[in-house]
C-alpha cells in the first residue's frame, strides 16, 4: 500500500468523499432544524441546545476514532499493515466502555443538570426528552467512526460517504414521518427527531460492518486476523487520542455554555444564535472534509519522513479548502436573508439573524486557513501541541463571550466576535509552533 500523491486531483479525490460526507450530514442538520422551526420554535431552540449537548458527548468517539486514522495512517507510510487490525479492534473495544459510561450519564445524571441551568423549563424538559433518546446512537457510533477512520487513513473517503448518504437519506424520510405524522406514522415532534437520527446511525453501522465483511482490504491487510489485544496498542491509541478527546470536548462544552448563556438572555437572542449555528454547520462542511484529508497526509508522509512534502501537500490544501468555502459559504456575505429564511421562515428572526451571518462570514475564512496548519500539528502526531492551543483558545474565547453576554450584554450581532477572537488566536498559536519549534527534525528522527 503505497503513499498517496501530491496531485490536486488526487488531494481531491481524497477531501471531495469526506466533504460529500459532511455535507451531507450538514443538509441532514438543516432538514431537520427547518422541519422542527415549523413545528415549534420551542423544539427548534430546544433541539439546537440538546445537539451541542450530544455533539460534546459524541466527540468522545470521534476524538478517538480521529487518532485511530492517524495512527493507521502513519503505519500506512512505514509499511507496517500488520498493526492495522490491532488498531481497529482496539478502538472499537474502547469505545464500547466509553460509550456505555456516556450513555449512563446521559440517562441517569444529565436530566437534573439540564434542570438546574435552564432558565425556561419548557425548553429544558424538551432537551431532556430529544437526549434521552438521541444518546443510544452512540451504540452504533461506536462501531461505526473506527471503521470509517480506517478507510478515511487508506484514501478511501467515497466508502464513509456512502455510510453518510444512507445516514441522510433515512434521517431525511424518518424526520418528515415522525415530527409530523405522515404516511400513517405517528406524531412524535421533539423526540421523533431523536428516534429518526438514531434508526439512521443503525442504518449506516449496519452498512460500515457489512461493506466491510464483504470488501478485500480485510483479507490483503489480514484485518480480522490481527484482531487481537496488545497492550501497546492501546498506549499507542490513547496517547494520540486523549489530546483530541480533550480537544474537542473543551472546544464543544464552551460552545454549549456559550449558548446557555445565550438562552438566559431571552428566546430571541437563542433562536437568532441556533440559526446562526445551523448554517455555521453548513460552512463547517469544506474545513471538515480538508481537515479528514490533512491528517491522512500529514500522517503518511510523516511515516516516511517526507518533510518537503508535508509542506507542499498543506499549501495546496489551503489553496483548495479557501476555493470551496467561498462555493459553499457565499451566500453567507450576498444573500445571508435567503439563507436564514430556509432554516427558520419566521419573520421576527430572519433580518437579525441575517444581519449576524453577514458580520461574521469572514470569520470562516479565517478559520478555513488557519485549520489548516492546525491539522498538520496533529497529523505529525503532536496531540498534545493542538490541545493545548485549543486549551488557550478556548480561554479566550470563554472570557470573551462573559463579558460580552454578562457585563457589557451587547447586541447578539456584536456577541458572535468572539469567533473571530478564537479563530485568530488559533492560527496565531500554530503557526507559531509550525516557525519555531524544529518539528521536521522530529518527523526525521521518528
Amino acid at each position: 500500500m503505497g503513499l498517496l500523491s501530491l496531485n490536486y486531483r488526487t488531494i481531491l479525490s481524497v477531501a471531495l468523499p469526506m466533504m460529500g460526507a459532511s455535507f451531507v450530514q450538514s443538509i441532514v442538520l438543516l432538514t431537520a432544524s427547518a422541519f422542527l422551526s415549523r413545528y415549534s420554535t420551542d423544539a427548534f431552540a430546544a433541539v439546537g441546545n440538546a445537539g451541542l449537548i450530544f455533539i460534546t458527548m459524541h466527540i468522545f468517539v470521534v476524538g478517538i476514532s480521529d487518532g485511530t486514522q492517524i495512527l493507521i495512517s502513519n503505519k500506512i507510510g512505514k509499511r507496517d499493515t500488520d498493526s492495522l487490525g490491532r488498531l481497529l479492534f482496539s478502538s472499537i473495544l474502547i469505545l464500547s466502555v466509553l460509550v456505555t459510561f456516556l450513555v449512563g450519564f446521559a440517562q441517569f445524571v444529565l436530566p437534573q443538570i439540564i434542570f438546574d441551568y435552564s432558565r425556561h423549563i419548557e425548553i429544558a424538559q424538551a432537551q431532556v426528552n430529544f437526549l434521552s433518546i438521541r444518546t443510544y446512537g452512540l451504540f452504533f457510533s461506536m462501531v461505526m467512526l473506527p471503521i470509517q477512520a480506517y478507510y478515511f487513513a487508506i484514501g478511501k473517503s467515497w466508502v464513509p460517504f456512502i455510510g453518510a448518504l444512507l445516514t441522510a437519506i433515512g434521517n431525511i424520510v424518518l424526520d418528515y414521518c415522525l415530527i409530523f405524522g405522515n404516511f400513517g406514522f405517528p406524531e412524535m415532534g421533539i423526540e421523533g427527531s431523536a428516534w429518526a437520527a438514531v434508526i439512521s446511525d443503525g442504518l449506516s453501522a449496519l452498512f460500515m460492518v457489512f461493506f466491510m465483511f464483504l470488501s478485500k482490504e480485510h483479507i490483503k491487510q489480514q484485518l480480522f486476523k490481527n484482531f487481537k489485544l496488545v497492550k501497546s496498542t492501546f498506549k499507542e491509541i490513547f496517547k494520540i487520542s486523549i489530546p483530541i478527546v480533550l480537544q474537542g470536548t473543551v472546544s464543544l462544552s464552551t460552545w454549549a455554555i456559550f449558548f446557555i448563556w445565550l438562552e438566559q438572555m431571552g428566546k430571541f437572542e437563542l433562536t437568532v444564535s441556533q440559526n446562526i449555528r445551523t448554517v455555521y454547520f453548513l460552512a463547517f462542511v469544506p474545513v471538515w472534509g480538508f481537515a479528514a484529508a490533512t491528517k491522512t497526509y500529514v500522517s503518511q508522509y510523516s511515516g516516511a519522513k517526507k518533510v518537503r512534502e508535508i509542506i507542499v501537500v498543506r499549501r495546496r490544501i489551503q489553496l483548495l479548502l479557501l476555493t470551496f468555502m467561498f462555493i459553499i459559504f457565499h451566500g453567507g456575505i450576498f444573500y445571508p436573508e435567503t439563507v436564514i429564511s430556509w432554516i427558520n421562515p419566521q419573520e421576527e428572526f430572519i433580518s437579525k439573524s441575517a444581519e449576524t451571518l453577514r458580520y461574521i462570514s469572514l470569520s470562516m475564512f479565517i478559520f478555513a486557513y488557519f485549520s489548516v496548519f492546525f491539522q498538520t500539528i496533529n497529523g505529525i502526531g503532536k496531540t498534545h501541541i493542538t490541545f493545548i492551543i485549543e486549551a488557550t483558545t478556548v480561554f479566550l474565547y470563554i472570557l470573551s463571550a462573559y463579558l460580552l453576554i454578562k457585563v457589557w450584554k451587547v447586541d447578539v450581532k456584536y456577541i458572535w466576535s468572539v469567533e473571530y477572537i478564537y479563530y485568530i488566536s488559533m492560527g496565531i498559536l500554530s503557526i507559531a509552533y509550525l516557525k519555531y519549534v524544529n518539528w521536521k527534525k522530529e518527523v526525521l528522527n521518528s
